[in-house]
């Protein structure tokens, strides 16, 4: 699979911040996080916020602190999130789910697409907030499992983190999160950081549970045969080529016939099915990372080798649950 773009870009400088002030705490969860509203429950309460924030290519990590009882709201988070206690306690909800509280044994975690509130976050409570961006966690996982998902993957809302996998996950992302605040540590070396972005990303779809997670465990399938590697391989490195099945049987040197074949073992889908689930994710990463003014959603399409605006904004749609402009206008946080 494709490398996402910006992966590449050197890590952000760390946050670190201490504020008495509710609107400089809003500000930092907006800037670092998501679009928020937080209120204070008790009104008379002084804030003493901590903040120490740190980006580590596709994923966030946050240790955070108020010091007093919030109520915060986000909407519709856009990414998957982790919200680690390592005091106290937090009582919240997304959707539809009945309201759950996260603890020093059981963290949040939550989904992009549903609205999302942190009813009770306890004066006492300090936690470590993981953000791993959608695109990159549902890649992860077609590349471990080699093969496409069903959109969106449904993480449970609750991850044991006292024992076993839990517990080793949340001791990751803790180191991750102290060493990248460490201006010498070893996450700013980048013959590690990509190493340690992957162990966090491929560590979080091992804990978790979610409907993949049996199979993630099974031992690894054997490799595809070389005439469909050599499609698959041409389909990646140029998707918005007007590829036909004579064309990828050529490239692959075996018959139409045998080359369906192989992909239906072998990848599960048909060889032109594969091709457009590639161009798909080509051009949602383009329509994430470019600016309104920078693009249009028809430049990308056809940029793609898509050259039916509507078809285009069909199948986006159903393997992404937004329209492509929605993507584009997004706001970013």
């Amino acid at each position: 699979m494709p490398e996402i773009a910006g992966l590449r870009a050197q890590l952000a400088r760390p946050v670190r911040l201490r504020t008495d002030d509710l609107d400089e705490a809003r500000q930092i969860i907006r800037q670092n996080f998501y679009p928020n509203v937080v209120d204070l429950l008790q009104p008379s309460t002084v804030l003493t916020g901590h903040f120490a924030v740190s980006r580590l290519r596709s994923v966030t990590l946050g240790t955070l602190q108020f010091g007093a009882d919030l109520c915060m709201r986000f909407g519709e988070l856009g990414a998957y999130h982790v919200d680690l206690p390592l005091s106290g306690a937090v009582a919240w909800h997304q959707g539809r789910l009945d309201p759950r509280l996260a603890t020093v044994d059981e963290a949040a975690v939550f989904e992009p697409g549903l609205n999302t509130v942190l009813d009770r976050w306890s004066g006492d409570c300090r936690l470590l907030a993981v953000k791993v961006e959608r695109t990159e966690l549902e890649l992860q996982l077609e590349r471990l499992l080699d093969a496409p998902i069903r959109l969106p993957l449904r993480l449970k809302p609750a991850m044991d983190i006292s024992h076993g996998s839990g517990r080793s996950w949340a001791k990751l992302a803790r180191m991750a999160a102290e060493d990248a605040q460490t201006s010498q540590g070893l996450i700013h070396q980048e013959l590690l950081v990509d190493r340690l972005h992957e162990a966090v990303v491929i560590g979080l779809l091992l804990a978790a549970d979610h409907p993949y997670r049996e199979q993630l465990a099974r031992p690894v399938p054997p490799c595809r045969p070389a005439p469909v590697k050599r499609a698959i391989d041409a389909m990646e490195a140029h998707p918005e080529n007007p590829f036909t099945l004579t064309a990828l049987a050529g490239i692959s040197g075996v018959g139409i016939r045998q080359l369906q074949q192989g992909f239906r073992q072998y990848v599960g889908m048909p060889p032109m099915d594969y091709l457009r689930r590639t161009r798909l994710v080509r051009a949602h990463e383009e329509l994430r990372a470019k600016e309104p003014g920078q693009t249009t959603v028809t430049d990308v399409a056809y940029r793609w080798g898509f050259t039916h605006r509507g078809r285009f904004a069909s199948a986006y749609r159903q393997r992404y649950g937004v329209t492509p402009s929605a993507t584009l206008h997004k706001t970013r946080s």
